[in-house]
């Protein structure tokens, strides 16, 4: 049976704001003053490396979303605007071939940005020996995928930069949302001459890189925090105003709140245990971040090829408990991948993909436990193995971890071991398959229902579960392929159908933060789609 989840007033007042809009300024109501263009924020996380041909998370992402600039960008609403294109592209009549002209704007070594910096860098993307994760998503390019995947040559691929200023772009087919993939980090420049230079080191450190955007990263103390500096080379400096922004790398919430309330940072997101402590602060805000987290089920091993395995654990959380009584923000209890923000592409602009795909979060333990047992005794089984949970070290993550613990405990009767990690290392973990059951994120890289649902098919990076399915891939596939919007839709909608039937992964929730910022933060971006914020617009209301 569906369990449908109800937030608290203020929760839904923020949640609702939020997520009529994509992105959203917060401003401040208190007297609170800074003399100085200067924030100081903090993240929980390490970012495990800044190479855009390689990154894959989402603390990488926002620093390079703030310190680079491809062809397009996202702007205060999300949605794409010229960044180092200088005006709109050419498009042929057959919507495949896009001409670009490179605007004049400068490396932060003072070089120009050229047309060969982008057409270097996607090629390095996909050149199978740098075995980049995010290849797939440049394959809509012409010849992209063979490449990729050995089929092919790099001289196939469709982009070339006709000379300096000039970058042409062959597409296999046309695409509703190629100008948002544009905005992704993976379609970022690099300058060849600088990935040569430091090969393996590069962007391992602030000065083994070079950076084209708003801002210039400048110190980098790993494990313990990075900053960055308003860039004087970029195009539109005059827009910029912070004149330096510094992050702490802190994983216990209590220090966090802690360092906030002491005014050693400016800004912090806030776990269930502080929500009520800031609940009537004006400066408390919803942030609806687009990501859909789950499960993965390690089907490399024999038990959980188990498709009535994989269904009792789908069946024996309570997500409506999960996000009331443990997270507390807002987040939704989710019944399938896609989370609600998601356009319905291609049928209607001003629906979401969830309006017309309803899949409602179901928890039954009476029925849980009986597919439990009818799979351990399909594989020859009296008493299942004690399953490793694996996810991160933060103290919130923990949280989290032993609720679905006592969940299957309770409701399955398993034994299960919780590993906690650093955020690299769960990275590391789930890409090599090293779980039995992994608590999984993912933001979505542009306005889409694919983004989400193309990780699952067989042979996908980020498919970290090794999850199989033949009619799912082709489904996929054939999306991926379809001109007929319309038809293209209900193959997705299938899709995401086969997918939790499959129980291929556990659905927990879609999530929004709580956060509290001081007030003299003004016109701060935050998105749903690609980089979680963007710093380009904001400034420090001064003092007087």
């Amino acid at each position: 049976m569906a369990r449908r989840f109800r937030i608290s007033t203020l929760v839904s007042l923020l949640l609702i704001a939020v997520m009529v809009l994509s992105a959203c300024s917060f401003g401040g109501g208190d007297t609170e003053t800074k003399n100085s263009q200067v924030l100081n924020l903090a993240e929980i996380q390490e970012p495990p490396k800044l190479d855009s041909a390689k990154t894959t998370d989402v603390v990488s992402s926002m620093i390079l979303g703030n310190v680079m600039e491809g062809l397009y960008r996202l702007d205060k609403d999300s949605k794409p605007v010229l960044g180092m294109a200088a005006k709109e592209p050419e498009v042929s009549a057959d919507q495949l071939t896009w001409t670009f002209t490179v605007r004049d704007a400068k490396w932060s070594d003072g070089k120009p940005v050229t047309a060969h910096d982008f057409e270097f860098a996607w090629k390095r993307a996909l050149n199978p020996e740098t075995a980049s994760e995010y290849a797939y998503i440049l394959y809509p390019i012409k010849g992209a995928e063979s490449y990729n995947t050995g089929k092919g040559s790099v001289d196939d691929v469709g982009v070339r930069a006709l000379d300096d200023k000039t970058l042409q772009v062959v597409l296999e087919r046309p695409i509703p949302y190629f100008k948002d993939l544009l905005c992704f980090s993976t379609y970022l420049p690099q300058r060849q001459d600088i990935v040569e230079k430091y090969g393996d080191k590069y962007s391992l450190e602030v000065d083994t890189m070079v950076y084209n955007g708003p801002f210039i990263f400048t110190d980098w103390k790993h494990n313990q925090s990075f900053q960055v500096k308003k860039n004087p080379s970029y195009w539109d400096k005059d827009t910029v105003k912070l004149e330096e922004v510094n992050w702490q790398i802190v994983k216990d919430n209590t220090t966090l709140v802690n360092l906030y309330n002491t005014g050693k940072l400016d800004f912090t997101k806030l776990t269930s245990e502080f929500i009520d402590a800031f609940k009537d602060d004006p400066n408390t805000f919803a942030i609806y971040d687009g990501s859909s987290w789950y499960l993965e089920m390690n089907q490399t091993k024999d038990f959980f090829k188990n498709r009535k395995i994989r269904q009792a654990i789908q069946l024996a959380i309570d997500r409506d408990t999960f996000v009331k009584g443990i997270l507390k923000n807002g987040s939704i209890p989710a019944g399938g991948l896609v989370p609600p923000f998601i356009k319905a592409s291609g049928v209607d602009e001003n629906k979401k993909y969830r309006d017309l795909v309803k899949l409602e979060p179901e928890f039954d333990p009476a029925k849980a436990k009986q597919l439990w047992q009818e799979g351990l005794k399909e594989l020859g089984l009296t008493k299942a193995p004690t399953i490793e949970l694996l996810g991160d070290d933060t103290t919130g993550a923990k949280a989290n971890l032993q609720f679905i613990k006592e969940q299957l405990r309770v409701n399955l009767g398993a034994d299960v071991q919780i590993t906690s990690v650093p955020f690299k290392e769960r990275l590391e973990r789930g890409k090599t398959q090293r779980f039995d059951l992994l608590v999984s994120g993912w933001s979505p890289d542009y306005n889409d229902a694919m983004t989400f649902l193309d990780l699952f098919t067989t042979d996908n990076a980020f498919n970290r579960g090794k999850y199989s399915n033949p009619e799912y891939d082709q489904l996929i596939r054939k999306s991926k392929e379809n001109a007929d919007f319309k038809e293209r839709f209900q193959d997705l909608k299938k899709a995401e159908e086969v997918l939790i039937d499959d129980a291929a992964i556990v659905p927990l929730y879609f999530r929004t933060e709580m956060a509290v910022k001081k007030p003299f933060i003004k016109d701060w971006y935050w998105s749903a789609i690609g980089p979680e914020y963007t710093l380009k617009w904001t400034y420090v209301e001064t003092g007087k």
